[in-house]
């Protein structure tokens, strides 16, 4: 089971987006079969059969073992990811675009940006696993507290002109065989939800 999965297929995303579905995948972290999700989720076990073979058909549950008891075959299914990203591809003719109004200030510009990191991240891990290949990423996530607008701004001048700067020393257009990596940083309000339990 992946930790992460996108989803790039529009008839994935909308099997996925199904309220029942969704339950279903979340129950299916450990694997499961219609007798026992039918009993957690409150169906009767052929309404969970058919669910369950609506998301193994777009391959986000898959078949971890079958089963005798007694006349029947009991089906153990498992999800096949903890938890599913859908990539913007899936609404490929209104996909944001970050190249449409580049303005590194602007909230929309940056999920524009975000949504382009979904996208492309999501191919390179379906590459990457069809030919069994690591792939080369590189993230930093933190928070930081700004007194002020102004030590905000000052924060992005100096962040902007470092990336600036190690970006052209290590940039190099005529490197044989090189291969290009995209740079994201993002600055933006954190977000607080509230604890649930």
């Amino acid at each position: 089971m992946d930790d992460v999965a996108v989803i790039d297929d529009p008839g994935a995303a909308e099997v996925s987006l199904d309220p029942v579905r969704a339950r279903l995948l979340a129950e299916l972290s450990e694997p499961g079969s219609a007798t026992t999700l039918a009993q957690r989720v409150g169906l009767t076990r052929q309404k969970v059969n058919y669910h369950l073979r609506a998301l193994e058909r777009h391959g986000l549950v898959e078949l971890v073992e079958e089963r005798r008891k007694g006349n029947c075959t009991e089906r153990m299914m498992r999800a096949t990811a903890a938890s599913y990203v859908i990539s913007p591809s899936v609404l490929a003719a209104v996909e944001p675009d970050p190249e449409r109004s580049p303005d590194q200030l602007s909230a929309r510009w940056l999920l524009a940006v975000a949504a382009r990191l979904v996208r492309d991240v999501g191919e390179l891990i379906t590459g990457a696993a069809r030919t069994r290949k690591r792939l080369a990423t590189f993230a930093v996530d933190g928070e930081v507290r700004f007194a002020s607008a102004a030590d905000r701004a000052a924060f992005a001048e100096e962040l902007a002109a470092a990336a600036t700067s190690l970006i052209s020393k290590y940039h190099d257009e005529s490197a044989a065989g090189g291969r290009s990596h995209r740079v994201v940083i993002a600055v933006h309000p954190a977000v607080r939800r509230e604890e649930k339990g």
